[in-house]
């Protein structure tokens, strides 16, 4: 367990930053830097946490991302422009974030020296539209130059080869993490669990792309949250990629806007969109480098996972 450490984490004001926000901050000191355009941590009151310290900035800014990285033991880097609506509107800056940002990151953190661990955030986009059981060290597969829908993956992975280079050539002990689909309470942003949650507790049309058949491995939050702890906390993530998710949690679209219409109770009804850009249509990983090398075992299941999810929503939509 890290105790007693400086932690900064970019992008922090998001659903998974803040998650790890809540799980570190009872014995460390957590440094969050942010451009607030999704601020889960002010929803959760960990903003005014006394050990939480809050840098409004961009990580496209060499000085703000000096100054956050300033004194930190360990960093993890989240900060990107997320969610496909968000990077087909915005592909310049989605890759300028990610991009620009990392070497950043990776610069500030090498120029300091005393980061004892960086993680780089990646994403299960980088395995193209059809990624069944991918392992660590597959191919990856991306697709066509100029489609803006592989911006967001393209910039991702010259992210975790900046990332490894960094450790092959200088020493920086870093990682990647590569999560696959995440959800649970407190998730701000487009995910389908929270717009579906949202409409079926408000018994609105819940919206399903063309046949809703593509296929997702749904992970809960605090399980990635583990997975980012033990990366933290092993040597043996040095160097290293990993897939953090839940193969067992795995489900089609369609069959998960029916689970959550079921287990909230709901009289939503589902309706199919034609949807025109290219999609994931099948994405499932193999989680057993991670099991391995780290210990990581993914313990939530998608059903308990969901109820726990529509709880916390129900409560909050009552207390707006």
């Amino acid at each position: 367990m890290i105790e007693g450490r400086r932690i900064c984490i970019t992008g922090g004001a998001g659903f998974i930053g803040t998650a790890l926000t809540r799980r570190l901050v009872e014995h460390n000191d957590v440094r969050i830097l942010d451009v607030l355009r999704r601020n889960a941590l002010a929803r959760a009151g960990l903003d005014r946490h006394p050990r939480v310290e809050l840098i409004e900035g961009d990580v496209r800014d060499y000085a703000t991302v000096e100054r956050a990285v300033e004194g930190c033991e360990y960093v993890v880097h989240m900060a990107s422009i997320a969610g496909v609506d968000t990077v087909l509107r915005n592909p310049v800056l989605t890759m300028e974030v990610s991009i620009e940002g990392t070497m950043n990151v990776l610069r500030a953190a090498h120029a300091r020296g005393g980061v004892e661990r960086l993680i780089d955030f990646s994403t299960s986009e980088v395995f193209g539209s059809y990624a069944f059981r991918v392992r660590e060290a597959d191919v990856t597969s991306l697709g066509a130059v100029g489609e803006a829908r592989w911006t967001y993956a393209v910039s991702k992975l010259a992210t975790e080869h900046l990332a490894h280079n960094y450790f092959k050539q200088y020493g920086l002990k870093t990682c990647a993490i590569r999560p696959f689909n995440i959800y649970g309470p407190g998730q701000v942003g487009e995910g389908a669990v929270h717009a579906f949650v949202l409409r079926a507790l408000c018994d609105e049309p819940i919206l399903i792309h063309n046949e809703g058949d593509q296929i997702r491995s749904w992970c809960y939050i605090d399980d990635i949250v583990d997975g980012i702890l033990l990366a933290l906390e092993r040597d043996e993530a040095v160097g290293e990629s990993f897939n953090i998710g839940n193969p067992r949690s795995t489900i089609t679209i369609y069959q998960l806007a029916r689970l959550i219409v079921r287990l909230a109770r709901s009289a939503s009804p589902i309706k199919f969109v034609e949807w025109d850009f290219p999609d994931v249509e099948l994405r499932i990983p193999d989680v057993k480098k991670a099991e391995r090398r780290l210990g990581y075992r993914p313990r939530v299941d998608l059903e308990d996972g969901l109820a726990r999810t529509i709880a916390w929503y129900k409560e909050s939509l009552n207390e707006d």
